[in-house]
């Protein structure tokens, strides 16, 4: 491991300092590429405007005439959080623009598979529905959006996936990555363009005189929803995601929120008065989620639709029995699964350069979570396969990647299913999360294959697992209210949380937690006695080491303590 310090531009940090930020807080902040105060600005107006978004007047029309008919429309929702959350994002949104017929449906992840499929377009088709919306997904659905044209539906595609080589012949395509779309911001998770979508819809029913700007229907309400999902899904944190999601943890603080995030906050033991992205990321997220793994994503819409505290109370209940159901298959799974991995090299010699692996007995819901555990621990492109449970689908595995920077895991699947035809039935995803099923006997040909891709992309230094962190932390800023200032600001993927990084002397150090699977440590930081924690680690460190770290408070009988999180060590 090697812990490189970021590039800290001085000059930018001076003019951040002088314009009135904090000074470390203008020091992080230039290190991540923020030029000017104007920039920190997280109001509503300095949102991009829908107008730049292709498709998307096309979209609002076609939803406004659907109104004007009172036509019902369906919106067909993905199964994780960010499916859910831009499902409840729509069904809310349109009920308050005057929408009189809303209905959604989710697909299961074991029988339907992902995406908007044939015999899905059949079910929003018997449900009486005259439109059909897909949120998070769709740009792929060739099929299914031709079938649902065939039945006599009108389609509007929302999605922010990347799409295949031919687009769907939908009525209308809202996607910020589709061919031709000039929207700067690429990065919006499939719940801010539905979101974009609304308030395009919004303008529309403004020009027909349904409302004017005095008298319509406030949408912000639904940031609350918008910062969880895009959070969630691990979207890059541009400036414009970064707005969404502060607008959202805004109103959170403020206890403005849906009774299901309310619920799902006091289910994890974490209060939405001191609300940030690590509770979105690591606490309601992985609740919402876990119904689309192990059970069925209505449960995590219905929470978030329902404005009952007493209903919303018993959901987030079942979603956060789910979740713990979620982890002990996990852990299981991550244990065989690891051992597997590491049987692939000897411990004197380096892990492969990308890592497949497959048990009959692994469960497909979870398959995703692995690999990013092995991914963590390698530091290596990893996919993990489950048998398929669908019906007459016994013969398929169903795959989960999560990949390393510098190597795009999407296009990497692309290659392989170039260079051996009929290996991959089907694949999709990102740079860094793709998913993809391929039959049970071609799995050694699918390992082969991936692994020859990344010996071809990957070279030494990007198997080398670096951690960036922003250097040494001055000893003023060891306080506990600076903690509080550091986590009350959007961080998340593209735009990395505080770390700080500086040789220590170790004082004392053993390992805790009911597994023994922690490290505690006492160490001199700037001639401070600082308590550490680094969680997963079980091997001693030396006297003296360069570590790299984040901030948190310990909160003791009242007393509130720094405490550093260790994120790594440059033995």
């Amino acid at each position: 491991m090697k812990i490189v310090a970021r590039d800290i531009p001085p000059r930018t940090a001076w003019a951040l300092e002088q314009a009135g930020v904090h000074p470390l807080l203008a020091r992080l902040y230039a290190a991540r590429g923020v030029q000017s105060k104007d920039e920190l600005d997280d109001g509503l107006a300095r949102l991009l405007p829908p107008s730049g978004m292709r498709g998307i007047d096309a979209a609002a029309r076609l939803l406004a005439d659907a109104m004007a008919k009172n036509q019902r429309l369906v919106i067909v929702a993905d199964y994780d959080c960010d499916g859910a959350t831009a499902c409840a994002v729509g069904v809310r949104g349109l009920r308050l623009l005057g929408a009189q017929n809303v209905d959604y449906l989710v697909p299961d992840r074991v029988a339907d598979g992902y995406g908007l499929t044939a015999s899905i377009a059949r079910r929003v088709k018997e449900r009486g529905a005259d439109v059909l919306i897909t949120v998070d997904n769709g740009i792929a659905s060739v099929e299914g959006v031709a079938e649902a044209k065939a039945l006599g539906l009108q389609v509007l595609v929302t999605d922010h996936h990347l799409p295949g080589p031919a687009l769907p012949a939908a009525d209308a395509i809202v996607n910020p990555n589709q061919p031709g779309c000039t929207f700067e911001s690429k990065s919006m998770a499939g719940v801010g363009v539905m979101f974009y979508v609304l308030l395009a819809l919004r303008a529309e029913l403004r020009a027909r005189g349904v409302f004017d700007a005095a008298t319509q229907p406030k949408l912000d309400p639904l940031l609350t929803l918008v910062a969880l999902g895009t959070v969630a899904d691990v979207v890059k944190l541009d400036a414009n995601n970064r707005r969404l999601v502060a607008q959202g943890l805004r109103r959170i603080r403020a206890g403005q929120m849906p009774a299901g995030v309310a619920a799902l906050f006091t289910v994890a033991g974490r209060k939405a008065a001191a609300a940030t992205t690590f509770d979105f990321g690591f606490a309601l997220g992985p609740r919402i989620n876990a119904a689309g793994r192990l059970a069925d994503m209505t449960l995590g819409i219905e929470c978030l639709l329902t404005d009952n505290a007493a209903r919303a109370a018993e959901l987030a209940g079942m979603l956060d029995g789910i979740n713990r159901e979620r982890r002990d298959i996990e852990s299981g799974m991550r244990e065989q699964a690891m051992l597997m991995a590491e049987s692939l090299f000897d411990e004197s010699e380096e892990p492969p350069p990308a890592i497949s692996v497959f048990d009959p007995d692994f469960h497909e819901g979870v398959v995703g979570i692995v690999a990013s555990r092995i991914k963590d621990k390698l530091h290596r492109p990893t996919f993990v396969f489950a048998a398929s449970s669908a019906p007459g689908k016994e013969h398929e595995l169903k795959g989960s990647g999560r990949s390393i920077p510098g190597f795009h895991l999407r296009d990497a699947l692309d290659l392989v299913a170039k260079r051996h035809p009929g290996v991959i039935l089907k694949f999709g995803g990102h740079a860094m999360a793709a998913g993809c099923t391929v039959a049970e006997e071609s799995f050694d040909v699918f390992e082969q294959a991936f692994a020859q891709v990344a010996q071809e992309w990957l070279d030494a230094a990007t198997l080398t697992r670096k951690i960036e962190t922003d250097g040494p932390l001055a000893p003023e800023y060891c306080r506990a209210d600076i903690v509080d200032t550091l986590h009350r600001e959007v961080w998340g993927q593209g735009f990395l949380p505080p770390t700080f990084s500086e040789e220590v002397e170790v004082l004392s150090q053993r390992l805790v937690g009911e597994a023994k699977n922690h490290l505690s440590i006492k160490l001199i930081h700037q001639g401070n006695p600082v308590d550490a924690i680094w969680f997963g680690r079980t091997e001693p460190l030396p006297a003296r080491v360069l570590l790299a770290f984040r901030l948190d408070v310990n909160e003791w009988k009242g007393e509130r303590k720094v405490q550093f999180l260790v994120e790594g060590a440059q033995l």
